[in-house]
């Protein structure tokens, strides 16, 4: 019977060693609330809402086309640019054709000039013929400056046209309401009909599939943790803990002092560390909802 109770006893201080070994006394390495990357989308354009397709709880997929903005006031400004274009190209094709003309005259004055030049050689012709000649292409050549600097600001004024059409395009497209990443969303602040402008939040969205756990260690904890490192993460599920799986995906550079939402006012002055874990969510994850990490090598 004593060799049976000294047994017992060992088995019982090595059981305890091993608790208090793996569950550091009871208490979780660190606490703290689920958060999730939350995106403000907000109207691109002044104008009406034609159609807006959003309802809180939505899950909503990247590039998804959500509604759009009212674009006839854009669409019309577009068209009296295309008139106002077409006027000032046919101005420009009356300049152009000009200069093909001259060009014409300056190729026949060339053409003459070789002729000229070949009948000096022969001795058929005189140095008045030629410089008569040179005297008319160097008129053509002033003639055809003078048609290309009247051109210059037809062409320019086109060249700005193009510009303005390019940037109605631009407001045009931005008029669309396309959603930016797959997600949930959390809360709609606009309505059909009604009247936005640029910068207005239309909605917010968050991708709740994976969801991060934000908590804070101390100093001596940080030696056991790294970046990608698996943790247990436990949530309150009625009278027991529910467990999932979480990796630390970032640890801060610098300490801060203990938030007071967090620990006790005498822990409130102590330098700790803010970490971030991700947790895949299997529905049960709420923002702000509380949770504890637990660190394996505990």
């Amino acid at each position: 019977m004593k060799y049976i109770h000294t047994y017992f006893i060992g088995i019982s201080i090595g059981t305890l060693s091993l608790v208090s070994c793996s569950d550091s006394n009871g208490k979780a390495d660190g606490y703290g609330n689920f958060e999730a990357t939350e995106i403000t989308v907000s109207a691109e354009n002044n104008g009406k809402l034609m159609v807006f397709q959003v309802n809180e709880g939505d899950a909503l997929k990247k590039e998804a086309f959500i509604g759009y903005i009212d674009t006839i006031p854009l669409a019309l400004k577009r068209e009296q640019l295309l008139v106002s274009k077409d006027v000032i190209s046919s101005k420009s094709q009356g300049v152009l054709s000009q200069i093909a003309v001259l060009k014409a005259k300056l190729k026949t004055a060339n053409i003459n000039k070789t002729r000229t030049e070949n009948l000096i050689k022969d001795k058929a012709g005189t140095q008045k013929q030629l410089d008569d000649v040179l005297g008319e292409i160097d008129v053509i050549k002033q003639q055809i400056r003078s048609v290309e600097i009247q051109n210059a600001p037809v062409v320019n004024e086109l060249k700005s046209i193009d510009v303005q059409l390019k940037q109605i395009d631009d407001q045009i497209e931005k008029c669309k309401i396309i959603n930016p990443i797959n997600g949930t969303v959390l809360t709609k602040y606009a309505e059909p009909d009604e009247i936005t402008a640029f910068g207005k939040p239309l909605y917010k969205i968050a991708d709740l599939n994976n969801m991060e756990l934000r908590v804070f260690i101390s100093e001596t904890q940080l030696a056991h943790l790294k970046i990608g490192e698996e943790v247990t993460v436990k949530i309150d599920a009625g009278d027991a803990m529910k467990d999932y799986k979480g990796t630390v995906t970032w640890i801060a550079s610098e300490a801060e002092f203990t938030p007071k939402i967090i620990q006790t006012k005498e822990e409130r002055v102590a330098l700790v560390y803010a970490v971030k874990v991700t947790v895949i969510n299997d529905g049960s994850l709420k923002i702000g909802m509380p949770a504890e990490m637990w660190l394996k090598t505990s």
